[in-house]
């Protein structure tokens, strides 16, 4: 392990929605046009943008003071390499953290919470006042890591792809997606609008959104569960993965019995696409991150070899 002063650190940022809106329409008067022109307040995208640059300008002033530091725009994580002695610094918010920890293999992620009257996020332990001491001790191994397991999606065309939250695989649109889902021994001809596959981190966001809706139709179609409320989620660093269908539709030839279930490196969950275009496969809510996914596209489902590593 490199000395303290020798490491690197990769200090991850965003751009705030005034950025994308600037991007969108050239200026700063034409933005604010275009939000008050809907009746929203544009103090409010200003207000952001000023509190995220002061917290980037005060976060690099604290990590410089302890090493080098790279900052990193959010668009470029992708083709990013980082090192393997790397520390990485995300200046939140809570996807940002998910986002980063995809392209990871194991170095210690510290999520910074660059504005907590906005953002409450549980993967933002930090912010811009206790950063100096916690980055001193994260540099020094001297702090907690809690481990997180990943999703992974493996093609027949080689093309991989990982997820810190779920993975979507399914249709690009609002049409029915087709395939034939392989899961613990048992093979069917499906319809449906995707299929989810949740980790523990992600258990309690869309798989609880999906489970909840499931109990709250069969509650008004009288069908009355045994359990009004479900609690689907898991550890964060669990070994299996929770897999569920969304809307399947059963007839003739498509069939609605293998909804639900757990996915494991021993028990993997097949698809093999039936769609002859707009299939995509993308991970934790990134749609412009996709792999391809049409007809005779076969993709291999497990956890993850890989986990991320959150200082908290």
């Amino acid at each position: 392990m490199p000395a303290t002063d020798e490491r690197k650190i990769i200090l991850v940022v965003r751009p705030t929605r005034l950025d994308e809106l600037i991007t969108r329409f050239n200026t700063v008067q034409q933005a604010q046009f275009y939000v008050e022109h809907l009746g929203a307040d544009f103090s409010d995208y200003l207000a952001e943008k000023k509190l995220y640059e002061t917290a980037i300008a005060d976060v690099e002033a604290s990590l410089r003071a302890v090493a080098r530091v790279q900052r990193l725009d959010r668009r470029y994580l992708p083709n990013f390499v980082f090192g393997p002695d790397d520390v990485v610094v995300v200046l939140g918010q809570d996807g940002l953290v998910a986002n980063t920890l995809k392209y990871l293999d194991g170095q210690p992620v510290l999520g910074v919470n660059p504005d907590p009257a906005r953002w409450d996020g549980p993967l933002l332990p930090f912010n811009t006042k206790s950063l100096p001491k916690v980055i001193g001790e994260a540099l020094r191994n001297k702090r907690p890591i809690k481990r997180v397991s990943m999703a992974k999606a493996t093609l027949n065309t080689g093309a991989v792809i990982h997820a810190v939250n779920d993975l979507f695989i399914g249709p690009q649109s609002h049409v029915s997606a087709r395939y034939i889902l392989q899961a613990e021994e048992r093979e069917e001809r499906q319809s449906s609008s995707g299929i989810i596959v949740s980790t523990g981190m992600g258990s309690t966001g869309w798989l609880k959104s999906l489970y909840s809706g499931w109990l709250g139709t069969a509650s008004a179609l009288g069908l009355d569960p045994a359990e009004r409320t479900i609690d689907m989620s898991f550890a964060w660093d669990a070994d299996f993965l929770r897999y569920f269908v969304r809307e399947p539709f059963p007839s003739r030839t498509t069939g609605a019995t293998i909804v639900a279930g757990l996915v494991s490196n021993t028990r993997p969950l097949t698809i093999v696409s039936e769609m002859p275009e707009h299939g995509v496969i993308f991970s934790d809510g990134i749609e412009a991150d996709f792999l391809e996914f049409n007809a005779g596209t076969r993709a291999v489902v497990t956890v993850a070899e890989r986990q991320g590593s959150l200082v908290v």
